[in-house]
């Protein structure tokens, strides 16, 4: 309990020190546009490739903001748009964080004819509020494959069921949590048809007990993504689930790692560009948005940044070789983030503990 106090009152301040911080910086930069993007090598990519370029040809200043992990960035979004702030005009928000921020409205709604380069997204990167009103726009997207080492795999898998297998017993390294691996989704695809399934606690329960088959060739539920890479290099957990690009990487640098789109899909992860509901700077805020959805944009972030692009492949101008690093033509798995922010989340939760990973 002293712990959960001390946490609250550290977030208290930072939201705090986040309104008093950009309330008096907006007085000073009234023209410039405030972006928040995902920290590290994300926010240090946009700062090098994209923000310069968008000012250079909107006149628009960006002042970029990293944010913090988890849900850190949405409390304070949410706090201080109560006192009519906006830390970030524009932010790059998860797909179940954009859920939640519905709850409060949160996001301001987006006007489409100002954004006109929506037309070049895949739909799934049109996110609404549940009368229809568009709240996000997709801005960066990546997925999640079947990953394995090519010494202990000379030949390469073709599907999920692969990890069910009895000769992968203690040989997989999956995501801990049911929010980020997204294993029930990918249950449902390759063993019941399709995600129709995953509609009520029943069919949950048979995804769930499918999905519990697969845990003696579980060695490592990770949480720590670096963990899991260097004994997938290693060799010491030869196959499990990771992000397709980083894995590509990993082999460009010699290490021997594969990754394969399963005939299932892969599963496409993705964050929206959303605008707070306290921004001043609607008009700049659609202008960015509209300037991202560009092809040669998310191009350019396939290329530099190795995201998978939100809009069609065929506008992209990408090569087959530049496509392939980042994404894939076979349909992708659609994560269903309702059941990790509605009303199911703390069941599934709980039920995701009891059955799979204890």
């Amino acid at each position: 309990m002293k712990g959960e106090k001390n946490v609250a009152g550290l977030i208290l301040m930072a939201v705090c020190v986040t309104i008093l911080f950009f309330g008096s910086s907006a007085v000073l930069a009234e023209n410039t546009l405030k972006v928040g993007a995902y920290g590290g090598y994300f926010k240090d990519s946009f700062d090098k490739h994209i923000f310069p370029d968008f000012t250079k040809d909107t006149g628009i200043k960006v002042e970029s903001v990293a944010e913090p992990t988890g849900e850190a960035w949405l409390v304070q979004l949410e706090q201080a748009a109560k006192a009519g702030v906006a830390p970030a005009d524009v932010s790059m928000i998860a797909q179940v964080a954009m859920l939640r921020g519905q709850r409060t409205e949160l996001w301001m709604p987006l006007d489409l004819k100002q954004i006109p380069n929506y037309k070049f997204l895949l739909p799934q990167h049109v996110h609404k509020y549940p009368d229809g009103r568009v709240d996000g726009i997709g801005a960066v997207s990546w997925y999640i494959t079947l990953v394995s080492n090519t010494k202990a795999f000379k030949t390469p898998p073709t599907s999920w069921a692969d990890m069910w297998q009895p000769d992968k017993k203690n040989k997989l390294g999956l995501l801990a949590l049911a929010s980020n691996s997204f294993l029930l989704e990918i249950t449902a695809k390759t063993f019941f048809g399709g995600y129709d399934v995953l509609n009520s606690k029943e069919g949950i329960l048979k995804v769930l007990n499918k999905l519990a088959e697969v845990k003696p060739n579980v060695k490592l539920w990770y949480r720590d993504e670096g963990q899991f890479q260097q004994a997938l290099q290693s060799g010491e957990i030869p196959m499990g689930q990771y992000y397709h690009d980083v894995a590509g990487l990993a082999a460009a640098d010699g290490h021997p790692v594969r990754s394969t789109f399963p005939k299932e899909g892969g599963v496409l992860d993705s964050g929206s560009w959303a605008v707070s509901k306290a921004t001043k700077m609607s008009k700049e805020a659609h202008i960015f948005i509209n300037y991202m959805c560009q092809p040669q944009i998310q191009a350019k972030l396939s290329l530099k940044v190795g995201t998978a692009p939100t809009v069609r492949r065929d506008v992209t101008g990408l090569t087959d070789a530049e496509f392939s690093s980042v994404s894939s033509d076979i349909p992708p798995i659609i994560p269903r983030y309702d059941l990790y922010a509605g009303e199911l989340s703390d069941w599934v939760n709980q039920k995701w503990t009891e059955m799979v990973t204890e």
